[in-house]
């Protein structure tokens, strides 16, 4: 079976989309997936552009990918979802962002509000539990 060489340039921009996700700069991050980068692209371990956004509170690209179809409850190749992630480092406007964009407190490994209870968020509870 012929096994395709990875192309250095798509693997370049594969690599910026994820830095902007990351950085939380939404208005370029949008203008590639608006000319037709998928929404819900993945890194190596499984984390999509809007997972990044989250883990780095950036509510306002969170909300923005969002609009334009990414999944809020797609999870990572470890089984965490960008709500448990935003829960796990304490960024309650992303956590609300993504409430707002139906993300379910409930999906993942460990859960949105499991990983709340662990680390005993009281707000973030009360946020995922309203």
């Amino acid at each position: 079976m012929h096994r395709m060489e990875p192309d250095p340039e798509l693997e370049e921009l594969a690599t910026r989309l994820f830095d902007l996700a990351r950085r939380g700069r939404t208005e370029a991050l949008c203008a590639y997936v608006d000319a037709g980068v998928p929404v819900d692209l993945r890194n190596q371990k499984g984390d999509t552009l809007l997972m990044l956004a989250a883990y780095h509170g950036h509510a306002e690209t969170v909300r923005a990918l969002a609009e334009r179809g990414a999944d809020p409850d797609l999870a990572n190749d470890r089984g965490q979802t960008p709500l448990a992630g935003a829960v796990f480092k304490q960024e309650p406007d992303v956590v609300r962002a993504l409430l707002d964009v139906g993300a379910d407190p409930y999906a993942g490994t460990p859960s949105a509000l499991d990983t709340a209870r662990m680390f005993g968020q009281t707000q973030i509870i009360s946020l995922l539990e309203s």
